[in-house]
């Protein structure tokens, strides 16, 4: 052992007021700051906590409006086809309403024809031999 260390183990307290005092008042700054330190490791966790839901619900929501969006562009698109389609029709509509138009149809789908006319179908492939 060192010397200190026997002097220390020989040396008596001295009990005073303002020694104990002064040993209250350590053991009082002590609990504060064991205290301070447990205050500030939960508002930490709870910080963390709230955060990592903060981030959890962001990323689902970024998902679902990805997700959304895609479906909207699926629509969208779908809905070009449908307006392509419907102006076709329309066009169709006013060309059924013309009378050369629908004897060109009549004669090349039903095989009218007009007086003295013969009408040959030739197969549309060649048949290979």
């Amino acid at each position: 052992m060192t010397r200190r260390t026997r002097s220390r183990r020989n040396v008596a307290k001295i009990q005073t007021e303002y020694v104990q005092e002064h040993e209250e008042q350590r053991d009082f700054k002590a609990k504060q700051k064991k205290l301070l330190f447990r205050r500030l490791l939960a508002f930490g966790v709870l910080f963390s906590l709230i955060m990592g839901i903060l981030v959890f619900t962001h990323i689902n929501q970024r998902a679902v409006m990805e997700e959304k969006q895609q479906k909207y562009d699926e629509k969208v698109a779908t809905l070009e086809e449908y307006k392509a389609e419907n102006n076709k029709l329309n066009k169709e509509i006013q060309l059924l309403g013309d009378i050369d138009y629908l004897l060109k149809i009549a004669r090349k789908d039903y095989f009218f024809s007009e007086d003295g006319e013969i009408i040959f179908k030739l197969p549309d492939e060649d048949p290979s031999y």
